[in-house]
């Protein structure tokens, strides 16, 4: 088994490495306002709930733009498209630098999530498209590695680097880092070292509609495409809040809040780099109900820990449940229409950010009125019976089992 992962991993090892690569930027940039939270709510005199329109305005229009863009990687190719929507994403998200109001910046976010909707999953698919099933985790488990690194960047980097420059100059970094990664990607495809995925006949408006739907009719799809709904609407709509409680329990620096938020990518680092060994050892309900229970336990000790320097392994914990629970079901989602992957993943993708959007908002206005604590433990227990249900349903499994 380990030799046939190695020869899938072989055969795609340098444009997944940039796929990695892209994952990183858009990670980076979807996780890069979470440490402003505060810094924003200051500079423009508003409550921590009202700066969140910045995470809600970027994941709303990231959700719904990856309807859109699932069916042009199918139809011209979504290693290219990909590649269009890096560089567009680069010039948008540094035009964020110069927003002069809270709506500014909101919408200069809002166009950001535009464009680089077309991007994780485009290669999610592809990786769909030219890995076989029983290799594929392994291999995602790759492209995973880059999201988590671009967590940590995000979130602790982005932390650091408001403490000594502007919260400008943050978009701006991101912003030439996306130019860079796509001239790697634009390089690589041109090489010819890029496989053919596949591409789907031109389709009208209506077909693309009515495969949507038809995706949203299966039974497993339905189960998957809610359980990934609830997971952004729960846990990701709160981990943008993780920087502000942990200023307002402990009253941090931002260098040392940066730190701590590294630690929840650093946990989800390490279940990428073991993947391979307890995917096997757990089978995916295992993988869904340990990584529940971790992500219960995580939320419970973030809560009530009396010290802030307890709270690293905290976060590394709940990196590591969280995608132990988020990879398994992003496999699954490779595998619910092979025809039409790139439809799949995207729609995948879309309740996933759109979820990630809805809990933003309704998580801060849970915050204003009756504190972390008891929001961080309802989330934990929604969290845990999500993976339950998951598991007791087998939305979960090797397809074809």
């Amino acid at each position: 088994m380990q030799a046939g992962i190695a020869a899938a991993q072989a055969t795609v090892t340098r444009p997944i490495a940039l796929l990695s690569a892209a994952a990183f930027c858009v990670s980076s940039c979807l996780r890069i306002t979470d440490p402003m939270l505060p810094l924003l709510a200051h500079d423009f005199r508003v409550s921590t709930g009202a700066a969140s329109v910045v995470v809600s305005a970027f994941t709303f229009a990231y959700s719904l733009s990856q309807l859109a863009f699932g069916p042009i990687g199918d139809r011209f190719g979504k290693y290219r498209v990909l590649c269009i929507a890096m560089a567009l994403s680069a010039c948008a998200i540094a035009a964020g630098a110069a927003a002069q109001s809270l709506r500014e910046l909101a919408a200069l976010r809002l166009l950001a999530g535009i464009t680089t909707a077309g991007v994780l999953s485009l290669a999610l698919a592809y990786v769909g498209d030219v890995v076989a099933y029983e290799h594929r985790q392994a291999v995602l488990a790759r492209v995973l590695s880059g999201q988590l690194l671009g967590v940590i960047t995000g979130q602790a980097a982005g932390g650091i680097l408001i403490a000594f420059v502007s919260w400008r100059v943050v978009f701006l970094v991101l912003g030439g880092i996306f130019a860079c990664v796509s001239i790697l990607l634009w390089r690589e495809l041109r090489s010819g070292r890029v496989m053919q995925s596949h591409r789907s006949t031109p389709q009208p408006p209506g077909r693309i509609a009515a495969q949507y739907i038809a995706l949203l009719m299966g039974r497993r799809s339905r189960i998957v495409l809610l359980a990934i709904f609830c997971e952004g609407l729960m846990f990701f709509g709160l981990l943008a809040f993780f920087a502000a409680y942990l200023r307002f329990r402990f009253a941090l620096d931002y260098v040392a809040i940066g730190a701590l938020l590294g630690c929840f990518g650093i946990g989800g680092l390490g279940y990428g780099l073991f993947a391979g060994r307890i995917v096997p050892a757990l089978g995916e309900r295992g993988m869904m109900l340990t990584g529940g229970i971790l992500l219960l336990l995580g939320l419970l000790l973030l809560s009530w820990m009396p010290v802030w320097g307890a709270d690293a392994p905290v976060m590394a914990m709940l990196g590591f449940g969280l995608y132990m629970v988020h990879n398994t079901l992003q496999t699954n989602a490779t595998q619910l229409a092979p025809e039409a992957r790139g439809a799949a993943v995207s729609l995948f993708n879309s309740c996933f950010f759109f979820g990630q959007a809805i809990g933003a908002g309704a998580i801060g206005f849970g915050v204003d009125r009756i504190g972390y604590r008891p929001v961080f433990m309802t989330i934990g227990l929604g969290l845990l019976v999500l993976c339950w249900w998951c598991a007791m349903k087998a939305a979960v499994r090797v397809a074809g089992r």
